[in-house]
């Protein structure tokens, strides 16, 4: 499969291409200076990553951070560390800020973007496959606080994704279940996103298992494409999740409350999306909205791709609910849930019975 191309739809008739193939990075400045007038770039990443691609920060006008690596550094501390260094190194409203890394480096670099001198431009360049499939794409900025997930943040589109599949070959297994957690999403809501095309993407994953845990190249790349096309679906009609958006948080009321609860360092956020989706997928058998049939499918593909089912401590029901009660996406005191109703559909619904929402824990 050649480069795939996806075209974004922002406000003001802006729009941005994502890139998906092998070996881009090899070319990234090429690409870059497609998109951006920027003479000068500050490259955001982290300790891992530098060591792997670190060669971008060589260009003779890129300067570079190195943060520290994972959830817990998803913090303004950081945040404020990106910010100094644009200042010392005197970035101004012209250039461009590049993120290289997985979804932490991408959300704090474009939220830095965001919020520098009113707003820069702003490039990302996903190497992790919960990135390329979701996070770096449809401009979702923003760090954690200790009150809760993504609470300090900001919609902000990038003028440019590059996802190189050829990254994730140097991803540990751990990470590449985070991403398959997402990937697994898209096929739980694929009819509510309002595509063109029907992706059949439960059917790929259900006929590819093999294919996609030995990371066959052909197929991978098809998987990014085919999410990045049911996400740009759903932004496209809703950038600023004024309603459709919201079903693009299938599983991530309850994941949310477990990364919280754990204080980010426990479970990646993949684990704690693929524990939210089945706790979700029993809060809709319980209360009647699938049948067992389709539970059951459901879970067994879950299982199948040996994702993160269930907890591994014990909470306070009442405790968990109440940090469920502070997400950022509860409306008039109500918590929202993205519940599925039938096959690959969900409809957002925020009037369920505290109890059933603790049965499903």
């Amino acid at each position: 499969m050649k480069e795939a191309i996806i075209k974004i739809k922002a406000e003001k008739e802006q729009s941005y291409p994502v890139l998906i193939g092998e070996n881009l990075i090899d070319n990234a400045y090429q690409y870059i200076k497609e998109y951006t007038k920027a003479n000068k770039f500050l490259l955001v990443t982290n300790e891992k990553v530098e060591k792997l691609y670190g060669e971008l920060a060589e260009n003779k006008n890129t300067y570079k951070i190195i943060l520290p690596d994972g959830e817990v550094y998803k913090n303004m501390q950081m945040l404020n560390k990106i910010i100094d260094k644009a200042i010392e190194i005197k970035l101004e409203r012209k250039d461009a800020i590049i993120a290289l890394g997985g979804g932490v480096i991408g959300d704090m670099a474009g939220f830095a973007a965001s919020i520098y001198e009113r707003g820069i431009d702003f490039i990302q360049i996903p190497t992790t496959l919960l990135a390329q499939v979701d996070s770096s794409v449809g401009g979702k900025v923003a760090v954690n606080h200790k009150y809760g997930k993504n609470m300090i943040g900001n919609f902000y589109q990038p003028k440019l994704v590059l996802a190189d599949t050829k990254t994730l070959k140097t991803l540990d297994e751990r990470q590449f279940k985070t991403g398959l957690a997402e990937v697994l999403k898209y096929a739980f809501i694929e009819k509510s996103c309002q595509a063109e095309k029907d992706y059949k993407l439960f059917e790929f994953l259900e006929a590819n298992i093999s294919k996609i845990q030995k990371r066959d190249t052909q197929i991978i790349q098809e998987l990014i494409y085919i999410c990045c096309s049911l996400k740009s679906s759903v932004v496209n009609k809703d950038e600023k999740e004024k309603g459709l958006r919201a079903i693009l948080n299938f599983g991530h009321t309850y994941a949310h409350a477990i990364e919280k609860l754990t204080e980010y360092n426990k479970y990646t956020h993949g684990e704690a999306v693929s524990i939210g989706m089945k706790m979700v997928f029993n809060l809709a058998l319980n209360i009647g909205y699938i049948n067992k049939e389709y539970y059951e499918r459901c879970i067994q593909l879950i299982t199948k791709y040996k994702l993160k089912t269930e907890l591994e401590e014990e909470f306070n029901k009442e405790i968990f609910y109440e940090s469920m009660k502070n997400d950022k996406k509860v409306s008039n005191g109500e918590i929202k849930f993205v519940i599925p109703i039938k096959e690959k559909e969900v409809e957002i619904i925020n009037k369920i019975d505290k109890n059933n929402i603790i049965q499903g824990i």
